[in-house]
């Protein structure tokens, strides 16, 4: 195996049935790296989503250090919800550790013109709280939206094994319609649940704004654990008069 082909990033999955379509953090094709996952036994989705994930840290730790022993520099998970678990991950890891889409809103904030924020839609609007957004690094106060009562969030919470992928894409999209209509201050939204980026698109169409998501924050994330080489090793590049240039340099 050469270095290229080792996985960088190790990616904790949720101990799940339904089907993992591309863009979804689970389908591998998602990626345009190489990536590890290890399934959390026990972790279902209404485990992590309805339910506190703190209880299952352990499980967490233990599939995170096993990742890290393959090779992973990097770890992350397959739940926004996840944030929670983001400060113990990291400490017990020893390897940055990005728990959560959610993660990103901070950053995009800072990117708005004046007046403007970011707005999230999640999976469950009931069971996303604000001690999930500040253990992200979020605004408590960051407008979000739920597709709650849809067939998509039916079909991840309740971990069943078929999809209906254009109803999820019509959800998604009329979710963030809806959060724009509420909050016109909204500059860009932030797509929480890991299940979600294969919709980001349509959701940009929809909104006219900029869309981000686990896939966006991922590949920014694995940048910086296997930086692109550019062709190294690095040819001898001069022109006129840099090499004096440089010698003249203190």
């Amino acid at each position: 195996m050469t270095d290229k082909t080792i996985p960088r990033l190790g990616i904790l999955l949720l101990d799940t049935a339904f089907p993992r379509v591309p863009g979804d953090i689970g389908n591998a094709a998602s990626w345009p790296f190489p990536v590890a996952y290890e399934v959390v036994s026990g972790a279902t989705p209404e485990a992590i989503v309805a339910n506190d994930p703190r209880k299952l840290l352990a499980q967490f730790v233990s599939a995170g250090k096993k990742l890290v022993a393959q090779g992973c520099t990097g770890i992350t998970t397959t739940c926004g919800f996840l944030s929670l678990l983001q400060d113990d991950l990291k400490s017990a890891l020893g390897v940055p550790v990005a728990t959560s889409a959610l993660m990103q809103i901070a950053s995009i904030n800072a990117l708005l013109p004046p007046g403007q924020r970011t707005g999230v839609v999640t999976i469950s609007a009931q069971s996303l709280t604000a001690a999930h957004l500040l253990a992200a690094g979020a605004p408590a106060d960051t407008p979000l939206i739920g597709t709650d009562t849809g067939s998509f969030s039916a079909s991840i919470l309740n971990n069943l094994p078929e999809l209906d992928t254009q109803a999820a894409a019509q959800e998604i999209r009329r979710a963030a319609l809806t959060l724009c209509a509420d909050h016109p201050e909204l500059g860009a939204l932030v797509l929480e649940c890991t299940n979600m980026p294969p919709y980001a698109a349509a959701v940009a169409r929809a909104t006219g704004l900029p869309v981000y998501s686990i896939h966006s924050f991922l590949c920014w994330f694995h940048a910086g654990l296997a930086p692109p080489t550019f062709g190294a090793p690095f040819p001898r590049v001069t022109g006129p008069g840099l090499e004096k240039k440089i010698a003249n340099q203190p």
